[in-house]
């Protein structure tokens, strides 16, 4: 990819981003079948997706492709979390 340094470090980037994006997926997937959001803190959610943005700002301005790709997937489980949090919470 043109801009892109892919070198064996960030290969090591890309291993650790596939470990720990694919990590996050099977919370938020639970999350979603038993819409049992009880053990989920919304503050944590909260501060947790506003790091997983400015580390895609970063990542996007380090041109690292394994942490935009980490970050791009895994805000968007912690967005589905925060929204299950948000519309599951009121039902409890």
């Amino acid at each position: 990819m043109e801009g892109f340094n892919i070198d064996y470090i960030e290969i090591i980037g890309l291993i650790a981003a596939v470990l720990t994006t694919t990590a996050f997926l099977p919370q938020a997937y639970k999350t979603w079948k038993t819409k049992d959001v009880s053990s989920l803190s919304l503050t944590m959610l909260l501060i947790f997706f506003i790091g997983i943005l400015f580390w895609l700002a970063y990542g996007i301005l380090e041109k690292s492709l394994s942490m935009i790709l980490a970050n791009s997937i895994t805000i968007i489980s912690s967005f589905l979390l925060v929204y299950f949090k948000i519309k599951y919470g009121k039902q409890s």
